[in-house]
């Protein structure tokens, strides 16, 4: 069987996914090889802002708005640990490079820039991720409970998070209220 790469692509829960950790989650891929596959959470903001994590971790703060940002749950996997998701790619310690456009930074020095007001464009801050093991993420997708979707820009960092999962689906023409919860096979 050929192995079909979701990097760069979204992952939309389908509604019958009952799974607390991504019922209703759109998911962007980061990574996806022979080995598994990362992603970030993009519609699950929790209650804490950027301010917090330069509070933490002792970075100065001198941009006006820098703190304000809404930080997301990215996922089940190592909540502890931040991720970056933006745009442009730019010269940082750790990044992985997803596109042109795109990467995901974990390195300490792009939150420097951010409370410097030098930070990427764009860029979605996110507490831990979603990790799936060789062939899970292929199995999920043929048991129902994912639909794929290219990643789009305005959905990642535009759009009110509470607007993601529906907009995402809309790309395939897709109206989630219609679909059954139900899974079933032919």
């Amino acid at each position: 069987m050929e192995q079909t790469n979701l990097t760069n692509q979204l992952l939309i829960a389908m509604p019958g996914l009952h799974d607390p950790n991504f019922e209703q989650t759109v998911t962007y891929i980061c990574e996806h090889n022979e080995n598994g596959a990362m992603g970030i959470v993009i519609n699950r903001p929790i209650d804490v802002e950027l301010k917090q994590v330069f509070d933490q971790m002792e970075i100065p703060v001198s941009a006006p708005d820098a703190g304000r940002t809404r930080i997301f749950l990215g996922g089940p996997v190592e909540e502890q640990r931040g991720f970056v998701l933006h745009t442009p790619c730019g010269e940082w310690e750790s990044s992985l490079r997803i596109d042109e456009d795109l990467s995901v930074t974990t390195s300490r020095d792009i939150l420097e820039a951010m409370a410097r007001g030098e930070g990427p464009e764009k860029a979605l801050i996110a507490l831990g991720y979603a990790g799936w093991g060789s062939g899970q993420l292929e199995q999920e997708i043929l048991d129902n409970a994912w639909l794929c979707a290219p990643a789009d820009q305005a959905i990642l960092f535009d759009l009110p998070p509470a607007r993601r999962w529906d907009a995402a689906a809309r790309q395939l023409g897709i109206d989630l209220s219609t679909l059954s919860t139900e899974s079933g096979h032919a």
